[in-house]
């Protein structure tokens, strides 16, 4: 067996053994998960559905976070707004209209800015809770983190309960930077529930 690189999550080689290796792996993984009591997965099971998440995504995000989730902060790329002219996919429309209990924050790429944004949202009939300028590809580590700590305290929302729906790897670094709760990426998020990803 190889020894693991950096950033290696210590999971099974692809070496020979595979098979008793991804066993032994999967029992492991399921004996440290601890056992929720019936009534605590049913109330997991509603939340999850209210968030628009399959449980097993919700779980995940929930157990590893530690707190339930308080917010969505939405990307125009995950909400597939690239320019002025387009509109808000129907998919996009539907679910973000039926997200209950829980913050829409949403991050305006250019050429949107966080007016723009906001009104084109609202135009749809969605929630607004917050739009900020998203992040750049030339904004530094601590840049993107005030940038998004600063929106996310003027909604006085904590970052480890806010779930970034994105599109791209720079989106997927906010999650980092603004040490948020999770990264959902947009087809995923999107899609019915019972074809999502659990994130890993």
């Amino acid at each position: 067996m190889t020894a693991a690189g950096l950033g290696h999550n210590k999971g099974p080689t692809m070496e020979a053994g595979q098979g008793w290796r991804r066993h032994c792996w999967t029992k492991a993984r399921r004996d440290l998960l601890p056992r929720m009591p019936l009534e605590v997965v049913r109330i997991r099971v509603r939340r999850a559905r209210e968030l628009g998440l399959a449980f097993a995504t919700y779980n995940t995000i929930r157990t590893t976070s530690g707190r339930d989730i308080v917010a969505f902060l939405f990307s125009t790329t995950a909400l597939r707004l690239h320019k002025l002219a387009d509109s808000l996919p129907k998919d996009r429309k539907t679910k973000l209209k039926l997200l209950q209990n829980c913050g829409g924050l949403y991050a305006a790429q250019p050429p949107f800015d966080a007016a723009s944004l906001t009104k084109r949202l609202q135009g749809y009939g969605v929630t607004v809770d917050g739009a900020l300028a998203a992040p750049g590809l030339h904004d530094s580590w601590s840049e993107t983190r005030d940038r998004l700590k600063a929106a996310l305290a003027a909604g006085k929302m904590p970052s480890d309960a806010v779930v970034i729906v994105g599109e791209t790897a720079l989106e997927r670094e906010w999650c980092a930077a603004g040490a948020m709760a999770a990264f959902v990426p947009a087809q995923d998020y999107f899609a019915p529930l019972d074809q999502q990803t659990p994130p890993l």
